[in-house]
């Protein structure tokens, strides 16, 4: 308040102000203009102030200003802003003042995980799985959820259930699919799975075809082989669940089991892919799939298969001679008659495990395939401990059987002396067909019990860490066959990362079509891992699965927020760098580092017009 020389009465005196925080975060004020004494209310002056403001922050007023005083006056204040250089109106400083946010207002919220779902989605781009889901007619939203349900079983192997939670409250996916993270429940991913089982044939052989021309593959050798996975469940009404004719390969005799069957190229890639019961035997299944394999598979000449020593049964290789496939399979039973062949000596080789291997070509009336002797120390020393630990305890149980003859209260009579040993012999039988046990008896009573070793015990110690590679395919160099038949690693690698990695066990659904649609998301899953790890051991890049997505995991999309120089809260969503080890890998596969740059959004500040009409209620005493 001053005086007012011109009226003789005290009046109100005016400037126009900007407020600021200085270095010590006070606040302080700095005069612009000094606009005296004006015969105005102080509403207009509050409505100068907002057209000011707005002017400044290049923004539309909220509400139309009706009076004509206010309108000139606020023109006129501006032209000697702009004039005497108390703001700068161009476009750089306006981007400049946007841009300053204060430290103090940042905040950091929804924070997810992004890296390894990128990697992911831009390996379903390599192998076009969207075109040939669009050439199938499905809809954009139906696609973008099957390669949220593929690529979410790539980096989170988990039921439905949790990997909705996952993709809700832990991953950035459905930003890089575009999919509703709303619409995602456990019934969608069900249905989703569902779906792409459906079409299962259709995909495989288009990612077969796929890799052949994104890789440049020949499928000169093929790699055939089972596995089985257990049902947590009494699963009653399955026709798949059924209990192993042998013993389950999980060790898991109490659990139904399914059994997969996978042929597989030496780069890894799945060719074909069938299930079966339980109860289907490894040398039963080979049948069901030899027609498959062929049409399957790329190139002018049918590739040479390569079978474990379970399927390589006599039938089994009549059934694809007959088909005109070359194999390559280890011998199911020991060759005792054989010779070696004139001219040809022993091949020392060293193996990726620095271990010496022996190999020698060798011939036998009892076939015309060839074969080679292969000694492997690694192999004598497993089984040799195998069988020194088998022998013991076969041993001990027999001189228990012996003791207790003599033992008061001890197992005498003739025909439990029988059983017990009966028991033995079927539960160490690799042992026992080695020895002869012998029981004397006097009167319905056992006396002694002797254990002979029979003649196939020296044959047996002989041949410890001796098997033998067979092949109706003609080859000139022990080490080629060697080659050929070492690729059968490929497959069980494959296996072992279904498995373990990608959670294909055990099954915990309870019909058959969602436990098949499992297996399927499965390999579908599969096919990304696959995809990325062979690029990655072209560059010398051969880490496992799990320890890609801990390295690629890393990398998070996160949203900043701040209030800027105008009161507006400014939020940017963006990538976090990725680190050396993370760039290291996308430069290995030549993918992108990020999904996106960033995504900013701004909220402004509300302007409120003040309210004139108020109306004060009073309260008497009545």
């Amino acid at each position: 308040m001053r005086h007012n020389p011109r009226t003789g009465h005290s009046q109100g005196y005016y400037r126009l102000v900007e407020s600021y925080r200085n270095e010590f975060n006070r606040v302080c004020h700095r005069t612009l203009l000094n606009i005296g004494f004006v015969d105005i209310s102080p509403q207009q002056l509050h409505s100068i102030r907002g057209i000011l403001n707005d002017r400044l922050n290049r923004r539309g007023s909220l509400f139309e200003e009706q009076d004509p005083q206010v309108i000139r006056l606020a023109d006129q204040y501006w032209q000697q802003l702009v004039a005497g250089g108390k703001i700068d109106v161009s476009e750089q400083a306006f981007k400049k003042n946007k841009r300053m946010v204060d430290v103090d207002t940042l905040t950091h919220k929804d924070a997810r995980e992004v890296g390894a779902e990128w990697m992911c989605f831009q390996a379903m781009e390599q192998l076009k799985i969207k075109q040939c889901l669009q050439s199938l007619n499905w809809d954009e939203q139906q696609i973008q959820l099957a390669i949220t349900q593929i690529i979410s079983r790539a980096v989170c192997p988990y039921s439905e259930l949790r990997t909705s939670r996952w993709i809700k409250e832990n991953s950035a996916i459905c930003e890089i699919t575009g999919y509703p993270i709303d619409k995602i429940t456990k019934d969608t991913l069900y249905k989703s799975a569902l779906d792409l089982f459906k079409i299962k044939s259709t995909l495989e052989q288009f990612l077969s075809k796929r890799t052949h021309e994104l890789f440049d593959l020949q499928d000169r050798i093929i790699l055939y082989d089972l596995t089985n996975t257990y049902f947590e469940g009494a699963k009653r009404n399955s026709k798949l669940a059924q209990h192993a004719k042998n013993k389950s390969k999980e060790k898991r005799d109490d659990a139904k089991i399914i059994v997969l069957a996978l042929v597989v190229n030496i780069e890894g890639f799945i060719k074909f892919s069938s299930v079966f019961e339980g109860k289907k035997s490894d040398s039963d299944s080979l049948g069901d799939i030899v027609d498959n394999i062929r049409s399957c598979t790329s190139g002018s000449q049918r590739g040479i298969v390569v079978l474990d020593a379970g399927i390589a049964t006599e039938d089994n290789l009549i059934l694809l001679a007959k088909k005109g496939y070359k194999y390559v399979c280890v011998s199911r039973a020991k060759i005792k008659d054989y010779q070696s062949v004139p001219g040809g000596g022993i091949q020392k080789i060293t193996s990726k495990s620095n271990q010496t291997i022996s190999l020698q070509k060798v011939v036998s009336d009892k076939t015309t395939d060839y074969l080679l002797k292969v000694h492997s120390p690694g192999k004598l020393k497993k089984e040799r401990s195998m069988k020194t630990s088998f022998e013991e305890r076969f041993h001990q149980e027999v001189e228990k059987a012996r003791a207790a003859l003599t033992r008061k209260g001890g197992i005498k009579k003739q025909d439990k002396v029988e059983r017990r040993i009966g028991r033995i012999i079927e539960k160490y039988p690799s042992i026992a067909k080695h020895f002869e046990i012998q029981v004397k008896t006097d009167a319905g009573f056992a006396t002694d019990i002797t254990l002979l070793k029979k003649d196939s015990y020296a044959f047996s110690e002989q041949h410890i860490g001796t098997y033998f590679i067979r092949t109706n395919l003609h080859v000139e160099q022990e080490q080629t066959l060697w080659d050929i038949y070492n690729t059968i690693r490929e497959i069980e690698s494959s296996f072992r990362c279904l498995k373990t990695e990608l959670d294909l066990r055990p099954i915990y659904h309870k019909n058959d079509d969602a436990s098949v649609a499992h297996i399927h998301l499965g390999l579908l899953a599969y096919w990304l891992v696959n995809t990325i790890r062979y690029q990655l051991k072209k560059k010398g890049i051969n880490h496992c699965w799990k320890e890609i997505l801990r390295i690629t995991n890393t990398q998070k999309v996160i949203t900043t927020s701040g209030q800027n120089t105008f009161d507006e809260v400014v939020s940017v969503r963006r990538c976090t760098q990725p680190q050396n080890k993370v760039k290291e890998i996308y430069q290995a596969l030549g993918y992108r580092n990020y999904p996106f740059v960033k995504r900013k959004s701004v909220v402004h500040k509300p302007v409120f017009k003040k309210n004139e009409g108020i109306v004060l209620q009073g309260f008497d005493d009545s």
